[in-house]
């Protein structure tokens, strides 16, 4: 178990969350979320020891073993893949590192002869012959193919380091985890080994996520932080969305009663305060008034952006024509390749990491030739983009503002643009933050501000939802719904796909699968085909 009593964190004199106290039970998953700069990651750090909170304790349970996911992907260069991995149970380690050294040496000493035999034992006891099996098994189910467990950890791009460092944790068998975004960088395929390798942990969770799938699939409470505290709720993402609007409706009809009551006794005691034979009545409803409290809502923390995608144009019946692509670095990606994307299709391009995704994506929109066949547009077709890397598009050194305003071709004064980006967040001086220094939400939320102002008529995203807060992710997901035209995106959320797509094009190992249908149908057509 694990517990926080009156804990406060203050930066200057801004508070990010006062008096909280909660209790995390074993046996039970704790979703933490909240919107970007609540305060979840300095709350998962003062759980984990290595932030000190203004005020308040934390308890963690007699011989309770804490994991947390680690962020410093460069910590572990110098290891191989699979030793990365057995460092997450320190104890084991210690043993194998002791164990290896010394069957290693060419000659022992006497004392280091019998060391052997103690070391044999406690390596035994301690779960080493089952220890390269095990970590096996996490690594296998996080992507990775057992010829590169022997490589070191600077092979890995920082995505892939990630998912080592999240079997490190897992592999420690802790009795409370703790987990900072364990989806970022991960495919569907793994995101789904994952929940279910969750949904067995006996010990405490919990995990931070804007991914909407994964929170519904594995809490079993939520922690919600927001107006300054944590508030639980049980049950998944989807339970807590309709708990926390009830209650909130609740509150808001007790207020109205409450206000009612309190105007319809100031209507008395107006009415008969000078009135003799009424004077105690009115002294009597005066007491009662001063008693009425309403409940005063704190502000949240939580605010969505307003997103539409209106199109300028109209677009045509025929929009994107591939036949015959192919892409090839070191290796190939897919070759041979043709489709016909339609004016009302939503096209959700969906695989493992590495498999050529984002390169297919750039090929059908043009943004990246392809090394056979050819790509025809209609001839009304006009794409706004999403890039997945935008380093290219975005300009460091200018304002929000001034970057913004190089795309209306001087359609739009200041006013108009500043109400673009208003729509997304960006508030008053916010605007003349320069790019450099806008964090990841703010980029993203930039760069939809930039397709939401050119209107495309045809929409293109490659990862949109990455840096995205929740509230983000409903409001995007809900304007592409609102979407006339053809939506072709990258996506490893599961619910962003399974409420947009009407086409699903998987690019597998062995070639690209082109289904029409949503991705309901397909994991269903899928699963049918394993039982066959």
């Amino acid at each position: 178990m694990i517990s926080t009593s009156n804990i406060t964190m203050r930066f200057g004199k801004a508070a990010l969350f006062e008096d909280v106290s909660v209790k995390f039970t074993p046996g039970n998953r704790y979703g933490l979320i909240g919107a970007n700069g609540s305060g979840k990651s300095t709350f998962m750090k003062i759980l984990t020891g290595q932030q000190r909170q203004s005020e308040g304790e934390v308890a963690i349970g007699n011989n309770c073993v804490v994991g947390y996911l680690r962020q410093d992907h460069a910590a572990f260069d110098e290891h191989s893949i699979i030793d990365t991995v057995y460092m997450g149970n320190p104890k084991l380690w210690k043993i194998h590192s002791e164990r290896e050294y010394l069957y290693n040496k060419d000659e022992l000493t006497d004392e280091e002869n019998d060391r052997c035999g103690h070391v044999e034992e406690e390596f035994g006891d301690a779960g080493g012959y089952t220890m390269e099996a095990e970590a096996a098994t996490l690594l296998v189910g996080l992507g990775f193919s057992d010829d590169l467990f022997e490589q070191k950890m600077t092979v890995l791009q920082g995505g892939f380091k990630l998912r080592v460092l999240l079997a490190q944790v897992l592999f420690g068998q802790p009795d409370i985890l703790l987990l900072d975004e364990p989806t970022n960088h991960l495919d569907m395929e793994s995101i789904e080994w994952l929940v279910e390798l969750l949904k067995r942990y006996a010990g405490t969770l919990i995990t931070i996520s804007h991914d909407r799938f994964f929170l519904n699939q594995v809490c079993t409470h939520i922690a919600d932080l927001d107006y300054h505290e944590i508030r639980m709720f049980p049950g998944n993402y989807d339970d807590f969305t309709i708990a926390s609007l009830d209650a909130r409706e609740l509150q808001e009809k007790a207020n109205k009663k409450v206000e009612k009551q309190a105007n319809d006794l100031k209507a008395f005691i107006s009415r008969f305060s000078s009135n003799a034979s009424k004077a105690k009545q009115a002294t009597s409803r005066k007491k009662q008034l001063d008693k009425l409290e309403v409940t005063k809502f704190k502000p949240s923390s939580r605010v969505s952006p307003f997103i539409r995608f209106t199109p300028k144009n109209r677009l045509g019946d025929k929009v994107i024509k591939a036949k015959s692509i192919s892409k090839a670095y070191d290796e190939k990606l897919f070759s041979d390749f043709s489709c016909v994307i339609g004016p009302e299709e939503r096209v959700a391009i969906i695989g493992k990491n590495g498999v050529g995704k984002t390169t297919l994506l750039n090929i059908l929109c043009d943004q990246l030739k392809s090394d056979t066949g050819a790509v025809n547009f209609g001839e009304t077709v006009e794409i706004g983009l999403f890039p997945q890397d935008a380093s290219n598009v975005l300009d460091s050194n200018a304002t929000a503002l001034e970057w913004l305003g190089r795309f209306g071709n001087g359609e739009y004064s200041e006013v108009e643009l500043r109400s673009f980006m208003g729509r997304m967040l960006f508030r008053g001086e916010d605007v003349m933050k320069k790019v450099g220094v806008l964090s990841g939400g703010e980029k993203a939320r930039l760069l939809i501000s930039k397709m939401t102002m050119e209107g495309g008529n045809v929409l293109a995203l490659d990862e949109p939802t990455n840096h995205l807060d929740l509230e983000s992710i409903e409001a995007l997901n809900f304007g592409l719904s609102l979407f006339p035209n053809t939506l072709l995106f990258v996506s490893h959320d599961h619910r962003f796909i399974a409420t947009l797509a009407t086409r699903i094009i998987e690019i597998t190992e062995t070639g690209i699968i082109d289904y029409p249908g949503n991705l309901e149908d397909y994991e269903a057509m899928k699963r049918s085909r394993k039982k066959a």
